[in-house]
């Protein structure tokens, strides 16, 4: 299989976990290369649902190398608990590797994301309170910890005092907090260093061979494309990068390894927390879609905002990652909807576009512009080809290839690995 990148369409949460697993099953490795634990991948496996935070989505497959590489940034604490239960549950871990390059989300991080959140008040950006924003601040700042000084018994204590000490200065000084416990946290992390010290490793050499094999590399994506810190509804944004490009930072990978590069996407659209969201729906229609669809966070347990499908974001997305193809998922959500809708392209200021302004997030007056299908009432989740589902149904996915420029490989009616289904001729290279 070629080397290929899993990338979000859309705001995140569209389900690149489930093709990341789909893929894995004919890949030497998987490699997760941004974001942290304020991802959240769910997949659904004989029946079980496995919800992964910090782990690649290739952790089911025996064989499959799964890398944590040095783009993500990882809270050992949620790690270590994400290990024992897959562990408990019968899955072997022994094949998950840590990049010594990748740091450390410390108790201070999550601390400073609350409070920063709350000082934030009306212009709340709505974050995971994870610590994510600001363990990549002290990545940027060059005053970051690495996982291999992390995992080092000789300097970690050290490393960790230094740290703890300058973030009371900012706790008690700034916010009025009061200080850190450091004695307690450096004994808590000790237990979490020794666990995870046989997983740290340099992963880029282990990545580099991988890609260079017969059986290629998939490169998993958090989030997703509009809440890229560049790309994305900034200031309504993560702290790294999930386009595809971010793939080949850190990794062990040039642009030139990389065949292929699929995007996922809903059927419709979603996101957590604040931000513009143009095909937002606040109806009795994005109720149906919160509900049918499971439209809960996996990190936070949130209802996510729901909306009709916006192929401007797609097409923004498209060009931004270089999209081959696309799985368009969640297609059995639509069904019992008389019409959907689409939205084709942007009315601003009495104008209409077919981009999305840069300034989106600041801007009050676009208006999405519809185009209105028939829809479908039959219960699509049993069925296992495309030309078995129902003409409407595929007729939306047709349109929406139109519309974005980009043939979709496949589509997914339901959570499980059985519920992907190709399309005929289709494939991941094109």
């Amino acid at each position: 299989m070629p080397n290929v990148v899993v990338v979000g369409a859309q705001w995140g949460d569209e389900a690149k976990g489930k093709v990341v697993d789909y893929l894995a099953e004919r890949a030497d490795a998987v490699v997760r290369y941004g974001g942290g634990s304020n991802a959240g991948h769910t997949v659904t496996a004989g029946g079980e649902v496995f919800k992964l935070h910090l782990v690649p989505s290739g952790i089911l497959h025996a064989g499959v190398t799964c890398v944590i590489s040095a783009g993500v940034v990882v809270d050992p604490s949620i790690l270590v608990r994400e290990i024992r239960d897959l562990t408990m549950r019968g899955v072997a871990v022994s094949n998950l590797r840590v990049s010594g390059q990748a740091h450390v989300i410390l108790p201070y991080h999550r601390l400073i994301d609350g409070l920063e959140e709350r000082s934030r008040r009306r212009s709340a950006i709505g974050t995971t309170g994870q610590g994510i924003g600001p363990a990549y601040a002290d990545k940027a700042a060059r005053r970051g910890l690495r996982m291999g000084e992390f995992v080092d018994d000789g300097r970690r204590a050290d490393a960790m005092r230094v740290r703890l000490e300058a973030a009371n200065e900012l706790l008690t000084k700034l916010y009025g907090h009061e200080p850190l416990d450091i004695p307690a946290i450096i004994t808590e992390y000790d237990a979490y260093a020794k666990e995870l010290s046989a997983f740290v490793c340099d992963t880029a050499p282990l990545v580099a061979a991988a890609a260079r094999g017969p059986k290629g590399v998939v490169f998993e994506g958090a989030q997703g494309t509009m809440l890229d810190l560049d790309t994305g509804t900034y200031p309504y944004v993560t702290s790294s990068h999930p386009v595809a490009g971010a793939a080949c930072v850190g990794t062990g990978v040039g642009p030139c390894s990389i065949d292929s590069v699929v995007g996922v996407a809903k059927c419709y659209t979603t996101r957590v927390g604040a931000g513009a969201f143009p095909t937002e729906l606040t109806d009795s229609i994005g109720d149906h879609i919160r509900e049918r669809g499971r439209e809960y966070g996996t990190t936070t347990g949130r209802p996510r905002r729901c909306g009709w499908l916006d192929t401007v974001v797609l097409r923004y997305s498209a060009m931004h990652n270089g999209l081959r193809t696309l799985m368009l998922g969640h297609l059995d959500v639509l069904s019992g909807l008389d019409t959907v809708r689409i939205a084709t392209k942007y009315r601003m200021g009495g104008l209409e576009t077919d981009d999305l302004p840069y300034d989106l997030a600041a801007r009050e007056d676009v208006r999405p512009v519809y185009e209105e299908l028939a829809g479908w009432s039959e219960d699509i989740t049993s069925v296992s080809s495309f030309d078995e589902l129902p003409e409407p149904c595929r007729a939306y996915v047709a349109r929406v290839e139109e519309l974005i420029g980009i043939p979709v490989w496949a589509v997914s009616v339901g959570p499980g690995r059985e519920q992907m289904i190709r399309l005929p001729g289709r494939r991941i290279v094109t």
